[in-house]
């Protein structure tokens, strides 16, 4: 069930006229969103369903089993066998056949046969989101953090909230789970920005992401290639996995305002960004603070010298491209944005100067955008061929209605955002005079109707 279909309009109508009556009441609210939640996943799979419901369970017995145990090397075995659950069914799925496939290779180069068939394994919709959201409410109940939550409903409320379920942002307990035990209040300002925030998702989804891809995937599905075309493909995509995933986070911000919830913001206009710290820190805001607070600061941080912290840098970033997917242009990926992060501490260690803001934005995209290649590449050879300029040919006479389509889908989101970032505040179009508002607005509107698909096209982050 997508977000930009028809499907879930009429769901969410239905869910949220049964909604309305039962908001003041904590647990026939909880019940209800659990009931919604199960039905919107259960909606692709009733077996992944069960799946989803079973590893939250064992998380929520061995949070209260940590916060009962008083000797800290069983505390760490029952957070051991949390991680173990969640990491070694997130890593079937994900990685099996990518395992299989890379036994084979080295059986390969030596001249002999794998006995081990390579399959592909169906992935569960959302597996990393939710699995990463209950290892974090695990480790903050070990850590102190937070009390353990003593009930089932109000638990699995906050693991399979269905805004954010499939494709985050991924909510620390901290921050989300206590709002599960309030009465959350639908307010008129809360209902403003939740009208925006819909608005303009589901304009980044329908109208730029879903009329860039047919771009970029014409010349990624090339097999010869002019070299320009594909830089600008890859500036394409860059644009349509942005309006793709910041599109699906704010319609689930919008979602959950309207249920009087508060969830993060995922994005934060990354591609003003002057560094790539600067850019992790406004990109994907929750998978980077998730890595940063569970990885990152656990394997050492910055706390045991400039080696070893590029170590951590590096090994992060690697491990955050293998998050995205089993295949070697996401191994690529991470380590490219990993050497760029360990290239960007350096630089800031030895206190050389600092660009100006226009070069350092200029390079800082130059890096982003080249990983962006890497990541939607569809194989090693591919990249090989591009970067080498190998088998290059001509630009194709259709180059400039190329342009001219990414143009037109491209500009109305730089400008929007453009005024943004100027006048530092997201959601100025919320604090317009009404009747240019409801203008700016209904032209939105119009071609989110216009370009509107009744069943939709999957977000992209759906795969991860």
């Amino acid at each position: 069930m997508l977000f930009n279909s028809n499907t879930f309009l009429l769901f969410f109508a239905l869910f949220y006229l049964a909604y309305l009556p039962l908001r003041k009441s904590v647990a026939l609210r909880n019940a209800l969103i659990l009931l919604g939640s199960l039905i919107f996943y259960g909606s692709w799979s009733v077996p992944f369903l069960g799946l989803m419901v079973f590893t939250a369970s064992m998380d929520f017995v061995l949070a209260l089993l940590i916060s009962r145990v008083k000797s800290g090397g069983y505390r760490r075995l029952l957070l051991i066998g949390s991680l173990a659950l969640n990491l070694g069914i997130l890593g079937y799925f994900k990685y099996a056949g990518f395992a299989l496939e890379l036994w084979s290779d080295l059986l390969s180069a030596f001249h002999r046969e794998s006995t081990a068939k390579v399959f592909a394994v169906i992935l569960p919709v959302g597996i990393s989101f939710y699995v990463f959201q209950s290892i974090g409410y695990v480790f903050d109940v070990y850590r102190g953090l937070i009390p353990p939550e003593r009930n089932w409903i109000k638990f699995l409320s906050f693991v399979s909230f269905f805004p954010q379920l499939v494709a985050g942002p991924i909510e620390r307990a901290p921050q989300l789970a206590p709002q599960f035990s309030v009465r959350q209040e639908i307010t008129v300002p809360g209902c403003a920005e939740a009208i925006w925030l819909l608005l303009w998702g589901f304009f980044k989804k329908v109208v730029s992401a879903d009329n860039l891809a047919p771009y970029v995937d014409l010349v990624f599905g090339q097999e010869t290639f002019a070299p320009g075309l594909y830089a600008l493909a890859t500036v394409a995509f860059g644009l349509q996995i942005y309006c793709d995933f910041s599109g699906y986070s704010d319609i689930a911000r919008g979602l959950a305002k309207l249920l009087g919830f508060d969830i993060i913001s995922n994005f934060n206009l990354p591609y003003f960004s002057r560094n790539l710290r600067e850019f992790w820190g406004r990109w994907h805001i929750s998978l980077s603070s998730w890595f940063r607070d569970y990885l990152y600061i656990p394997l050492g941080g910055n706390r045991r010298g400039l080696e070893r912290t590029c170590q951590n840098l590096l090994a992060v970033m690697v491990i955050a491209g293998l998050w995205h997917g089993a295949g070697w242009p996401f191994v690529l990926w991470g380590a490219w944005l990993g050497l760029g992060l360990v290239i960007n501490h350096l630089w800031r260690a030895a206190a050389l100067p600092a660009l100006g803001w226009a070069p350092s934005w200029f390079v800082t995209m130059l890096v982003v955008f080249l990983g962006w290649f890497l990541f939607r590449a569809r194989s090693l050879e591919q990249i090989y061929t591009v970067l080498c300029l190998n088998g290059g040919v001509a630009m194709p006479f259709w180059t400039w209605f190329f342009v001219r389509g990414v143009l037109i889908f491209a500009v109305p989101l730089l400008l929007v955002e453009t005024i943004q970032f100027l006048r530092k505040d997201r959601l100025w179009p919320v604090k317009l005079p009404f009747l240019p508002q409801s203008i700016f607005y209904g032209a939105l509107a119009a071609l989110v109707v216009i370009y509107w698909k009744q069943e939709g096209t999957p977000f992209i982050y759906f795969q991860f």
